[in-house]
C-alpha cells in the first residue's frame, strides 16, 4: 500500500452507448429537471400560502416537495455537465458528498412516505380523533424524525465507505457516484462493508414498506365497510395520490435490489436509477395536483390572485 498512487478524482462513465444522442439526452434531462424544480416549488408555495391546505397531509406534501428539489439537484447538474463533456471527472470529496446526500435523501423519502401513510390511516380509520392525534406537534416530530433518520441511517454506512483507499482505476460505471460501482474501485476487501450496506438498506426499505402496507391494509378494510359506493369512492380518493407515489417509488427501488448481477444488469440499473432520480420527483407534484381537488382549487386561487390565470366570465 505504501507504493500505491492514490487517485484524487473519479471519472463518471455515464451512458457511453448513447454518445451519439448526448445532446438530445441533455435537452431531455434539462427539461425534466426544470419541470421538477418548478412543479415542486409551486406545490410548496401553494401549501404555504393557502390556509385551506394547512393540514397534516399537505404539511408532509410540502416536505416531500422540498426533498424532491434537493434530491434531484444532488445528481442532475453534474450529470448535465458530463453530458456536455464539460467535466466528466468528480473529486473524491465531491463524490462522497454526492453519495451521502443522494442516499440520505432517498432514505428520508421512505420515512416521509411512511409518515404520510400513517396520516391517511388516521384520517380514514379514526376520523373523529384525527385532529387530536395528528396534532401540529406530532406532524413536526414525524417530519423531523424522517429527516434525521435518513441522515443517521446513511451516516452509519458512509463512514466505512469514506475511509476506503482508492488506488486506481478511477472510472465509475454510472452517471453519478453510486456506492456499488465505487466499492469495486477500492484497493482493499469490501465484502464486510457491502454486507453492512445491504443489511441496512434492505432493513430500511422493507420495514418502511411493511409499515406502509399495514396502514393501507387497515385503510382498505375500513373503506370496504363503508355502506355507500360514493362514500367508499370519496374515502379512497384521499389516498390514491399517495398510494400512486408509494407504488412508483417502492417498485423501482425494489427492482434495483432484486436485479440479477452482471454487465447487462448494471446498464439496466443505470436506466432505472435515472428514472428514480429524475422521473419520480417530477411525478410527485403532478400526481398530487391531478388527483387532489383541494390542491387544484388552491392552485387556481393562487394563480388568479397573482393574475397569472384569469377566468373570463
Amino acid at each position: 500500500m505504501e507504493n500505491q498512487t492514490f487517485v484524487t478524482e473519479f471519472i463518471l462513465l455515464g451512458f457511453p452507448s448513447l454518445q451519439r444522442v448526448h445532446v438530445l439526452l441533455f435537452v431531455g434531462v434539462l427539461v425534466i429537471y426544470i419541470l421538477t424544480v418548478t412543479g415542486n416549488v409551486i406545490i410548496i408555495a401553494t401549501v404555504v400560502n393557502d390556509n385551506t391546505l394547512h393540514k397534516p397531509m399537505y404539511f408532509f406534501l410540502g416536505n416531500l416537495s422540498f426533498l424532491g428539489i434537493i434530491y434531484v439537484s444532488s445528481t442532475t447538474p453534474k450529470f448535465l455537465a458530463c453530458l456536455l463533456e464539460v467535466k466528466k471527472s468528480i473529486s473524491i470529496g465531491g463524490c462522497k458528498t454526492q453519495i451521502f446526500s443522494h442516499f440520505s435523501l432517498g432514505s428520508t423519502e421512505l420515512f416521509l412516505l411512511t409518515a404520510m401513510s400513517f396520516d391517511r390511516y388516521t384520517a380514514i380509520c379514526n376520523p373523529l380523533q384525527y385532529t387530536t392525534i395528528m396534532s401540529g406537534k406530532l406532524c413536526a416530530q414525524l417530519s423531523f424524525g424522517a429527516w434525521i433518520g435518513g441522515f443517521l441511517v446513511i451516516f452509519v454506512q458512509a463512514v466505512p465507505v469514506f475511509r476506503l483507499p482508492f488506488c486506481g482505476p478511477n472510472i465509475i460505471n454510472h452517471f453519478y457516484c453510486d456506492v456499488g460501482p465505487l466499492l469495486k474501485l477500492a484497493c482493499t476487501d469490501t465484502r464486510h462493508i457491502e454486507w453492512v450496506i445491504f443489511t441496512a438498506a434492505t432493513t430500511v426499505l422493507f420495514s418502511t414498506f411493511f409499515l406502509t402496507g399495514i396502514s393501507y391494509f387497515a385503510i382498505i378494510l375500513t373503506i370496504l365497510r363503508i355502506p355507500s359506493t360514493s362514500g367508499r369512492r370519496k374515502a379512497f380518493s384521499t389516498c390514491i395520490a399517495h398510494l400512486t407515489v408509494v407504488i412508483t417509488h417502492y417498485g423501482s427501488v425494489i427492482f434495483i435490489y432484486l436485479r440479477p448481477r452482471g454487465h447487462a444488469s448494471q446498464n439496466m440499473n443505470k436506466v432505472v436509477s435515472l428514472l428514480i432520480t429524475l422521473v419520480t420527483p417530477l411525478l410527485n407534484p403532478f400526481i398530487y395536483t391531478l388527483r387532489n381537488k383541494e390542491v387544484q382549487t388552491a392552485l387556481k386561487k393562487s394563480l388568479t390572485r397573482n393574475k397569472i390565470f384569469e377566468v373570463k366570465e
